[in-house]
């Protein structure tokens, strides 16, 4: 769509809404910003809109702007079911969301990663291989660099890693991505689309316009994605870290094997993967699948994966202390990314667990942590806490106990904590109960675990 001269109303001021907005200005067209919230309320936030033309309508309903409007871009936040944008659609205003205008009007070759976990360090890992063999790389999506600030830069010799949420794929009609990966689906986001077949249908959107010239790269470990790859007219890769696949990337006596165009490379050992854990093994071949596609050689590809160091939020150490290792696993926030987490705890664990309810069952997680070897303690925070315990009773795990604030159950899982152990942060939930978000919430802890002070 050519969007110069067109009317055009951006809804939510987060930080796609403002790159959404600027994009729109650079392309010409007539842009208002509107969110709920107050100018005041919102603040810095704006600042990257100073100086632009633009109609600011703040602090009031988005329903009241829809008159005259050419299209509507709603953030991810906002549910295509909203009554306001129903009543665009009513109107034949055209809704798309900000990912959906960045791929319009992006240049480059662009690569997707989608699932419940995995997303963001596959992403990540996957621009770091880029960028190690000399491409111009944007990393942008749900990562939190939003894809309309790459689009604006971007060049058609460019490569665009870009991290899909199924928010994103409510609004997405064009999006066409070269390669596209999805790492798994389990239970998440129940409270939004209601189903889990509509969660993996949002999912599946990914694929969607791809064509023979593509590629689709599925986990073949994961039963949530069982039948989906006969779904799409691309080219099926898939990774495995269990057993041998006809096309892409598996292990195969301790090695990463890249299989491809009938001949097999031989990647690394997974023990010199730097990121550890069986999950991060899936995000490594999964990416090795995403580079083959792209034709990366080898070397580079086996560099990477030897050094890439993760991601903030995610297993990530913070400190030792008096022979305690903290960990932020922020990042977990649904109940089979906080599993991973527990699987990849070596030595005796206290974890932190709770937050924000998104009407996902915890039992799995519950199970998990009734037959570890590790996890001895667990202390529980926030709305879901109670729900948390239940569950955990009825695993037959009952060494646990409540905290009233993310400070307080540090102090707690430090006092459960003997010389060699962790404590370990994977809420298993989201953090809108207690925090803006997971970055907040894993910062917090942070801050806390630096700051405690040694026992006298």
């Amino acid at each position: 769509m050519n969007y110069e001269q067109k009317k055009i109303l951006v809804v939510g001021m987060a930080r796609s809404g403002v790159a959404a907005a600027q994009l729109l200005r650079a392309c010409g067209a007539d842009v208002t910003v509107n969110d709920s919230k107050s100018e005041e309320e919102l603040g810095v936030q704006l600042k990257p809109l100073e100086g632009l033309q633009l109609t600011r309508k703040f602090g009031c309903p988005a329903a009241e702007l829809l008159d005259g409007m050419d299209c509507l871009v709603i953030s991810p936040g906002i549910p295509d079911t909203a009554p306001f944008v129903q009543k665009a659609k009513d109107m034949g205003i055209y809704v798309i969301g900000e990912l959906e205008l960045a791929a319009q009007l992006a240049r480059g070759t662009l690569l997707a990663v989608s699932g419940t976990n995995g997303k963001t360090t596959t992403v990540t890992l996957l621009g770091e291989i880029f960028v190690n063999s000399g491409k111009v790389t944007h990393v942008v999506g749900n990562i939190g660099y939003p894809f309309s600030l790459a689009s604006l830069v971007s060049r058609p010799e460019d490569v665009i890693v870009c991290e899909v949420s199924s928010f994103q794929m409510e609004t997405a009609d064009t999006f066409h991505p070269h390669v596209a990966l999805l790492t798994n689906i389990t239970e998440d986001h129940l409270n939004r689309h209601g189903t889990m077949e509509v969660y993996t249908a949002l999912k599946m959107r990914m694929f969607r316009n791809q064509d023979a010239g593509d590629y689709a790269v599925f986990n073949a470990d994961d039963p949530g994605l069982e039948g989906l790859a006969g779904q799409v007219r691309s080219r099926v890769l898939e990774f495995s870290r269990k057993k041998e696949v006809r096309e892409g990337a598996f292990v195969r006596e301790n090695t990463v094997i890249l299989r491809m165009d009938g001949s097999e490379k031989r990647i690394c050992r997974t023990d010199e993967i730097y990121i550890p854990g069986p999950h991060n093994l899936e995000n490594a071949l999964g990416a090795v699948c995403v580079a083959g596609a792209m034709k990366i050689p080898v070397p580079i590809i086996r560099h990477t994966l030897k050094t890439f160091k993760g991601v903030e939020h995610r297993i990530e150490r913070v400190r030792e202390l008096e022979g305690i290792t903290y960990i932020n696993d922020s990042k977990g926030t649904n109940v089979d990314s906080t599993i991973k987490a527990v699987q990849t705890m070596t030595d005796p664990t206290v974890i932190i667990l709770g937050g924000y309810d998104k009407h996902t069952s915890f039992d799995p997680l519950s199970r998990e942590i009734a037959s570890s070897q590790t996890i001895r303690h667990a202390v529980l925070i926030g709305e879901t806490a109670p729900l948390i315990r239940s569950s955990l009773e009825r695993a037959g795990f009952t060494s646990m106990e409540y905290a009233e604030s993310l400070g307080q159950a540090v102090e707690k899982a430090r006092s459960s904590a003997s010389e060699g152990w962790n404590v370990l942060l994977s809420p298993a939930c989201a953090s809108f109960d207690m925090f803006k978000d997971f970055e907040e919430r894993g910062r917090v802890f942070k801050e806390i675990v630096k700051n405690l002070e040694p026992n006298p």
